[in-house]
């Protein structure tokens, strides 16, 4: 089974303009004149305000709001949550918003002084304090806090996380009750669909074959869940800001040629090259990439919450096996 999850925090807190955000509130205020006014916030086309700070949120959102939300992503394809620093742009959304969506256990952390600087009305749902089932976090640290931040990466999380999203948006909108109901109970079978495919994918290869080294630490969920042995990371932090030493790149690289660990999987929103090195040192392939803290383009099989997660079961699986099996969709 996985290891322990070792966690320094997510997000660095990077310095926010005040100024620029104060500026904008007059382009705020004119935003603002879109909505129709009433109790539910909805916008003149009839649709509720919502924001989500990741990619991954975003796509969970929309898929139990349908086409009765209109979601301010603020976290594109293949940026880094761990190294964000907000735009007026976010503050503007987040002003106007009924429902603010943030990950948790500071993968956002910056999240709150946008919501400050914003004010407005909007009820924040922070998606790592609900009903999920949290993985130890790192202790150490200037963002260390208790539980790892990559919930999403046990689809029994996101099936977890589904009614809270719902519920808020029944809550801002109740004239959409049935409609956001019937999506979100269509999204679940789907996750629990996915959820299905990879742990029977997975385990059909012995437990000794699940070996994981990433880019950084950020499959520990996914591990636990598929029973997966995390044998390390080239970045050995939960936060893509710490730096490894050449002593622990060292160390792996004996792990990875003693466990006789056949992959080295980058991830797509890290720089790939000490990933590289450490596959061409120790023999391993660098060749399968992983989807960690976020989702890939739009148009790509990973554009998708539940298509990222296929994606690093199909990589896993080729990694794991030297390329012999893979998990279909």
């Amino acid at each position: 089974m996985a290891s322990p999850a070792r966690r320094v925090p997510s997000s660095r807190r990077t310095p926010f303009l005040v100024a620029a955000a104060v500026a904008v509130f007059a382009a705020v205020g004119v935003a603002g004149c879109g909505s129709d006014g009433g109790s539910s916030g909805a916008s003149a086309a009839g649709t509720l305000d919502v924001v989500a700070t990741t990619t991954q949120l975003g796509d969970i959102v929309r898929e139990v709001g349908g086409s009765a939300v209109d979601v301010h992503q603020i976290l594109q394809p293949n940026s880094d949550p761990h190294d964000y620093e907000p735009r007026p742009a976010d503050v503007a959304a987040v002003a106007k918003a009924k429902v603010v969506f943030e990950s948790g256990n500071t993968l956002d952390a910056w999240m709150g002084k946008v919501v400050s600087a914003a004010g407005g009305d909007a009820k924040v749902v922070t998606a790592a304090d609900t009903n999920v089932d949290r993985v130890a976090g790192e202790k150490s640290g200037p963002e260390a806090s208790t539980y790892d931040p990559h919930w999403w990466h046990d689809p029994k999380n996101v099936e977890a996380v589904i009614p809270e999203i719902r519920d808020a948006l029944i809550a801002a909108d109740p004239g959409k009750e049935a409609a956001f109901t019937a999506a979100a109970s269509a999204y679940l079978r789907k996750v629990q669909a996915l959820d299905g495919r990879l742990a029977r994918c997975l385990s059909s290869i012995p437990a000794s074959e699940r070996k994981l080294v990433t880019s950084h630490d950020a499959f520990n969920y996914f591990a636990k869940r598929y029973g997966i042995t995390v044998i390390g990371a080239v970045i050995p932090s939960q936060t893509t800001q710490a730096q490894p030493s050449a002593g622990a790149l060292a160390s792996l690289a004996a792990l990875v040629r003693k466990e006789h660990v056949k992959a080295v999987f980058p991830e797509s929103s890290i720089n790939p090259k000490l990933a590289d090195a450490l596959a061409k040192e120790t023999g391993a392939t660098a060749k399968l990439e992983l989807y960690g803290d976020t989702l890939g383009p739009v148009d790509s099989p990973a554009g998708t919450y539940i298509g990222m997660e296929q994606a690093n079961g199909e990589a896993m699986m080729r990694g794991f096996t030297g390329g012999k099996q893979g998990c279909p969709a």
